[in-house]
């Protein structure tokens, strides 16, 4: 029986894979302090449809050589976000219009100390 990968080693595979084929603005998030359903965020932009589709399939390929079956895998009808869940990190893939409108890089990156900050002042 194959052995879980730890965090660190499918974070490496995941970045391997998009690297691959030429993932675009590759970012990594930690949000193990915000989040309980996964430790890691990877957010990736490509160039098209077919490219965020060729880079989601080579993410989950890796994935599955090594032994870490994915969760689920999202959006691959529409190619304009594919995420693919592989546990303990979740892989965004997506048209860097996307990207931007959504920002979930800001999203995740807000720590708890400034949404506690921006809610003063407010009424209920």
């Amino acid at each position: 029986m194959t052995e879980k990968l730890s965090t660190e080693q499918l974070k490496a595979l995941v970045l391997a894979a998009l690297d691959d084929l030429k993932a675009q603005d590759v970012q990594v998030i930690d949000v193990r302090d915000k989040a309980s359903f996964t430790d890691l965020m990877v957010i990736a932009s490509g160039t098209s449809d077919r490219h965020i589709k060729a880079l989601a399939d080579n993410v989950v390929e890796a994935a599955k050589k090594h032994g870490a079956q994915p969760l689920g895998v999202e959006g691959e009808t529409s190619r304009e976000w594919v995420l693919v869940d592989l546990g303990d990190l979740i892989v965004h893939v997506m048209h860097p219009q996307t990207r931007a409108f959504y920002n979930l890089e800001k999203l995740w990156s807000v720590s708890e100390e400034q949404t506690l900050a921006g809610r003063k002042g407010q009424t209920p």
